[in-house]
């Protein structure tokens, strides 16, 4: 027969017990407050405010006027000022912006020959009247950023004109680099490489140094010679190695299956995924050297790898992003490995235009084996 005082007396056992674990109430509390705040203010799928670079050529006050109005939309901001299609160019491609508005040179001439704008001048020629205003060039390898500034294609631009110069013809042309046919797996599999490594690398190694407590083996440790730094870079060598698996495997079926372009050198793609392999392991043994046991490790593991997946850009765009959540995204090293990793795939980015989120990832990396070499201590508990 059931007895009502046993299940009590094992309530309370189970109740003192979830009180004295720390680590699982805070993620009975937090998992749900992290996931809130992050679906509800951080993640936002209509995407607005866009960084983007304006190469006025024509350099009137109507030129001007135009990229007002363009910016009034809310869609795109512009923060840069450019001189050629080239700076454009490379400024997509180094991940400064996202997309250029070429404004030609004689855009003040066609539209002040527009019958719509009323200036009394002779009327436009077919010819004239059958270009659009300007062009975009937008970094495609986004699909959400594509579309959103496509959105822009067939604006009225009502403020300037009284009617479009010719209705058949959109108001602004617009060249898809890296990505013309918004396959959206071309954007998938090089993100997924941070995801996978992010999560595999720091779950490899956030348990490494807790399972030597546990197993016992820390006392051997002791009694060898060995150093706390030397200790922690033995640790992260062999992962290093499954991590380059992991990429080749992804990359190579993404490639083989998906038709997804390898675009950059494989020196760079090297270079840049070694540097987050040994950023992430770093990451994990950190985490390794502040839980108690294997549980705790996965525990704590977790709050690191939900910011990093839905905060990196991989999911969502991370323009779309408050810029309080992209001050906090950026400190995450998934964040800047989904930017290198499509730099160098799909824009074929080279080591220069990386050159800051390489440093940036040099200095986690150093950081996080430092922090994890002064937090071991050679002794036991």
């Amino acid at each position: 027969m059931i007895s009502p005082r046993r299940i009590v007396a094992v309530l309370k056992k189970e109740l003192l017990q979830l009180r004295r674990d720390r680590m699982t109430f805070a993620m009975v509390i937090m998992i749900p407050l992290i996931q809130l705040l992050l679906f509800g203010y951080a993640i936002n799928t209509n995407l607005r405010h866009v960084p983007v670079a304006v190469v006025d050529q024509s350099g009137t006050e109507l030129s001007r006027t135009l990229a007002q109005i363009v910016q009034a939309t809310q869609v795109v901001t512009i923060t840069e000022q450019l001189t050629t299609p080239q700076e454009a160019e490379r400024a997509i491609t180094e991940s400064r912006v996202r997309a250029a508005l070429i404004i030609p040179p004689d855009v003040s001439q066609r539209l002040a020959r527009s019958p719509s704008v009323g200036l009394g001048l002779p009327n436009a020629t077919d010819q004239t009247s059958s270009r659009p205003v300007a062009h975009w060039i937008v970094d495609g390898s986004d699909t959400m950023v594509a579309s959103a500034i496509k959105s822009l294609r067939t604006m009225p631009l009502t403020e300037l004109l009284k009617q479009p110069p010719n209705r058949l013809v959109p108001t602004f042309e617009v060249t898809l680099y890296f990505n013309p046919e918004q396959r959206s797996a071309v954007n998938i599999v090089p993100g997924l490489v941070g995801v996978i490594l992010t999560m595999t690398m720091i779950l490899f190694t956030s348990a490494a140094i807790v399972r030597e407590r546990e197993r016992g083996n820390m006392e051997m440790l002791i009694n060898t010679p060995i150093k706390s730094i030397e200790l922690m870079i033995g640790k992260i060598i062999p992962y290093i190695f499954l991590g380059v698996i992991q990429v080749a495997i992804i990359l190579g079926l993404g490639h083989i299956l998906f038709d997804v372009p390898i675009n950059g050198g494989l020196g760079t793609l090297l270079i840049v995924t070694l540097l987050f392999i040994i950023a992430s392991l770093s990451l994990g043994l950190v985490i390794s050297t502040l839980a108690q046991n294997q549980l705790q490790s996965m525990q704590m593991t977790i709050f690191v790898l939900l910011p990093s997946i839905l905060m990196s850009g991989f999911m969502f765009p991370f323009d779309g992003m408050p810029k309080p959540v992209q001050m906090i995204a950026q400190v995450l090293p998934a964040t800047h490995f989904m930017d290198m990793i499509r730099g160098v795939v799909l824009r074929d980015a080279s080591l220069y235009e990386l050159r800051w989120g390489i440093l940036w990832m040099i200095g986690f990396a150093a950081f996080g084996l430092l922090a994890a070499t002064l937090r071991f201590k050679k002794r036991l508990g």
